[in-house]
């Protein structure tokens, strides 16, 4: 079957005409065969200055729009992204090398964001003056749009991770300037060109693709009110030094080193199934990844052997560039370098593309770089411990507090333990499931801010307060 591809691939996107890029060229890889797919010319510094205009210039009438007007549009979205969603599938395995299961939940996932925003919108007044009761004077707050949002968006799940930032900005009445990630671009240009195929007002949603100059652009530029990144922590940390120095609205997504705890009483089949989902989805090249699978020494042996059994059968994509795989394949090195007695089970994967094995370690010092850093490839490291205590600390032992998982047959113990755990999001007997709903973010170094459910509507909006004399 033929991919899908935009009527129009010029590229660039503003004040709603498609333009070709003036900026750096680039070659589209193909992640599953190491050819090249064709080229794209990303924006240049004039165009991602006229992009910014024509958001600025659209924020007043898409602000007068309200929620019930913006909320139609994100419906229509939702219902044109469902109507192309087999091309959009045939597009992320294309592009980015998913299998078919794996592309088709990140299409549904758009789809998803989009309506479930949309749904919100109709729940919002108007006007939102909410009162607080004060005898003194009359007292009210009201959320009101940031501005022009700068979206900076990763390659791993290209099109979600846009959609968890472009649903809740248009929900809340910004304007936007996209950036999406050099690896993956066609699929940010796809739902651009549905989204704008609609009849979007002009500049309401502005699309400049490119690499790490054109991110350094929009973060610097005067007219951003507020950006929005999902990516490393050393990128994210480069914006936050930036946008101290304007004080400029950040909200960062960055890494991960999750833990999923498998308590003695656990079901060791469920368990051998989250920890390899967990791990190697997406050929594990995921912040939520639970690459650190901690075992209580009863079932460690057994559990460990289910989860061979299961490697042996796993399907899932190669790492999106040549890059990636030699960065990947260096830490292994790095972690084989600190330990040479390490325990490692590996099963192969496209090799003719840029797959890297499946990887289970066994035998790591918490010292060890494959313990420590995030890899963000499909390597699972494990460790016994004694008690939930020792589990606690092992797992809380990191710069990160993205997700955690949990398996136990005790809900009460489980649930007492998820406490203790400096994680966003807990996951106890369950895979991986992320709703719209539910916030998304972590703690420490992990995440400045939450994405979805109501927070990510916040996220891009300004609280007003207004007294007024009760005289």
């Amino acid at each position: 079957m033929t991919a899908w591809q935009p009527t129009r691939t010029s590229g660039v996107l503003v004040a709603g005409q498609w333009q070709t890029g003036e900026g750096a060229r680039w070659e589209l890889i193909d992640p599953l065969t190491r050819q090249v797919h064709g080229q794209l010319q990303g924006a240049s510094a004039e165009q991602l200055e006229r992009a910014v205009a024509a958001a600025r210039q659209a924020l007043a009438d898409w602000r007068a729009l309200g929620y019930a007007g913006r909320g139609q549009w994100l419906a229509r979205i939702a219902a044109a992204v469902q109507q192309q969603a087999e091309g959009l599938i045939a597009l992320q395995q294309r592009y980015s090398g998913k299998p078919a299961h794996e592309a088709s939940m990140d299409v549904a996932d758009v789809v998803a964001t989009f309506d479930y925003y949309a749904q919100l919108c109709e729940t919002l007044p108007e006007r939102q003056p909410v009162a607080v009761p004060l005898a003194e004077v009359a007292v009210s707050y009201q959320r009101e749009p940031v501005g022009v949002a700068g979206l900076i968006t990763p390659w791993n799940f290209p099109m979600v991770t846009s959609a968890w930032k472009l649903a809740p900005a248009l929900a809340a009445g910004c304007t936007l300037v996209l950036k999406p990630s050099e690896l993956s671009p066609m699929a940010e240009l796809a739902l651009l060109n549905i989204i704008q195929g609609l009849g979007l007002p002009q500049g309401v949603v502005n699309l400049v693709p490119g690499g790490a100059e054109v991110g350094r652009w929009l973060c610097a530029h005067p007219g951003i009110d507020k950006i929005s990144f999902t990516g490393s922590r050393a990128v994210g940390q480069q914006i936050l030094q930036g946008a101290a120095q304007r004080i400029q609205r950040v909200s960062l997504e960055l890494g991960g080193k999750s833990a999923l705890i498998v308590r003695a009483d656990a079901d060791l089949d469920l368990a051998a199934q989250l920890a390899c989902d967990g791990a190697f989805f997406n050929a594990g090249q995921m912040c939520s990844a639970t690459s650190r699978l901690l075992v209580h020494r009863h079932c460690y042996a057994p559990l460990l052997e289910r989860i061979r059994q299961r490697m042996a059968d796993y399907q899932t994509g190669p790492l999106i560039s040549a890059g990636q795989l030699a960065r990947v394949a260096s830490l292994v090195a790095q972690g084989l370098a600190q330990a040479p007695d390490l325990a490692l089970h590996q099963v192969p994967q496209h090799e003719a593309g840029f797959g890297f094995p499946l990887t289970l370690v066994e035998g790591l010092a918490v010292d060890n770089v494959l313990w420590q850093e995030e890899i963000f490839g499909p390597v699972l490291c494990t460790m016994a411990f004694d008690s939930d205590e020792q589990a606690v600390a092992l797992a809380n032992d990191s710069p990160y507090g993205l997700v955690a998982t949990l398996v136990s047959r005790d809900l009460a113990a489980a649930e007492a333990l998820a406490d203790r755990l400096q994680a966003g999001t807990v996951w106890i007997n369950t895979p991986q499931l992320i709703f719209p709903q539910a916030a998304w973010g972590g703690y420490k170094q992990s995440s400045l801010g939450r994405e979805l459910g109501p927070w990510g509507l916040e996220a891009f909006s300004e609280l007003k307060h207004r007294l007024v004399s009760a005289g």
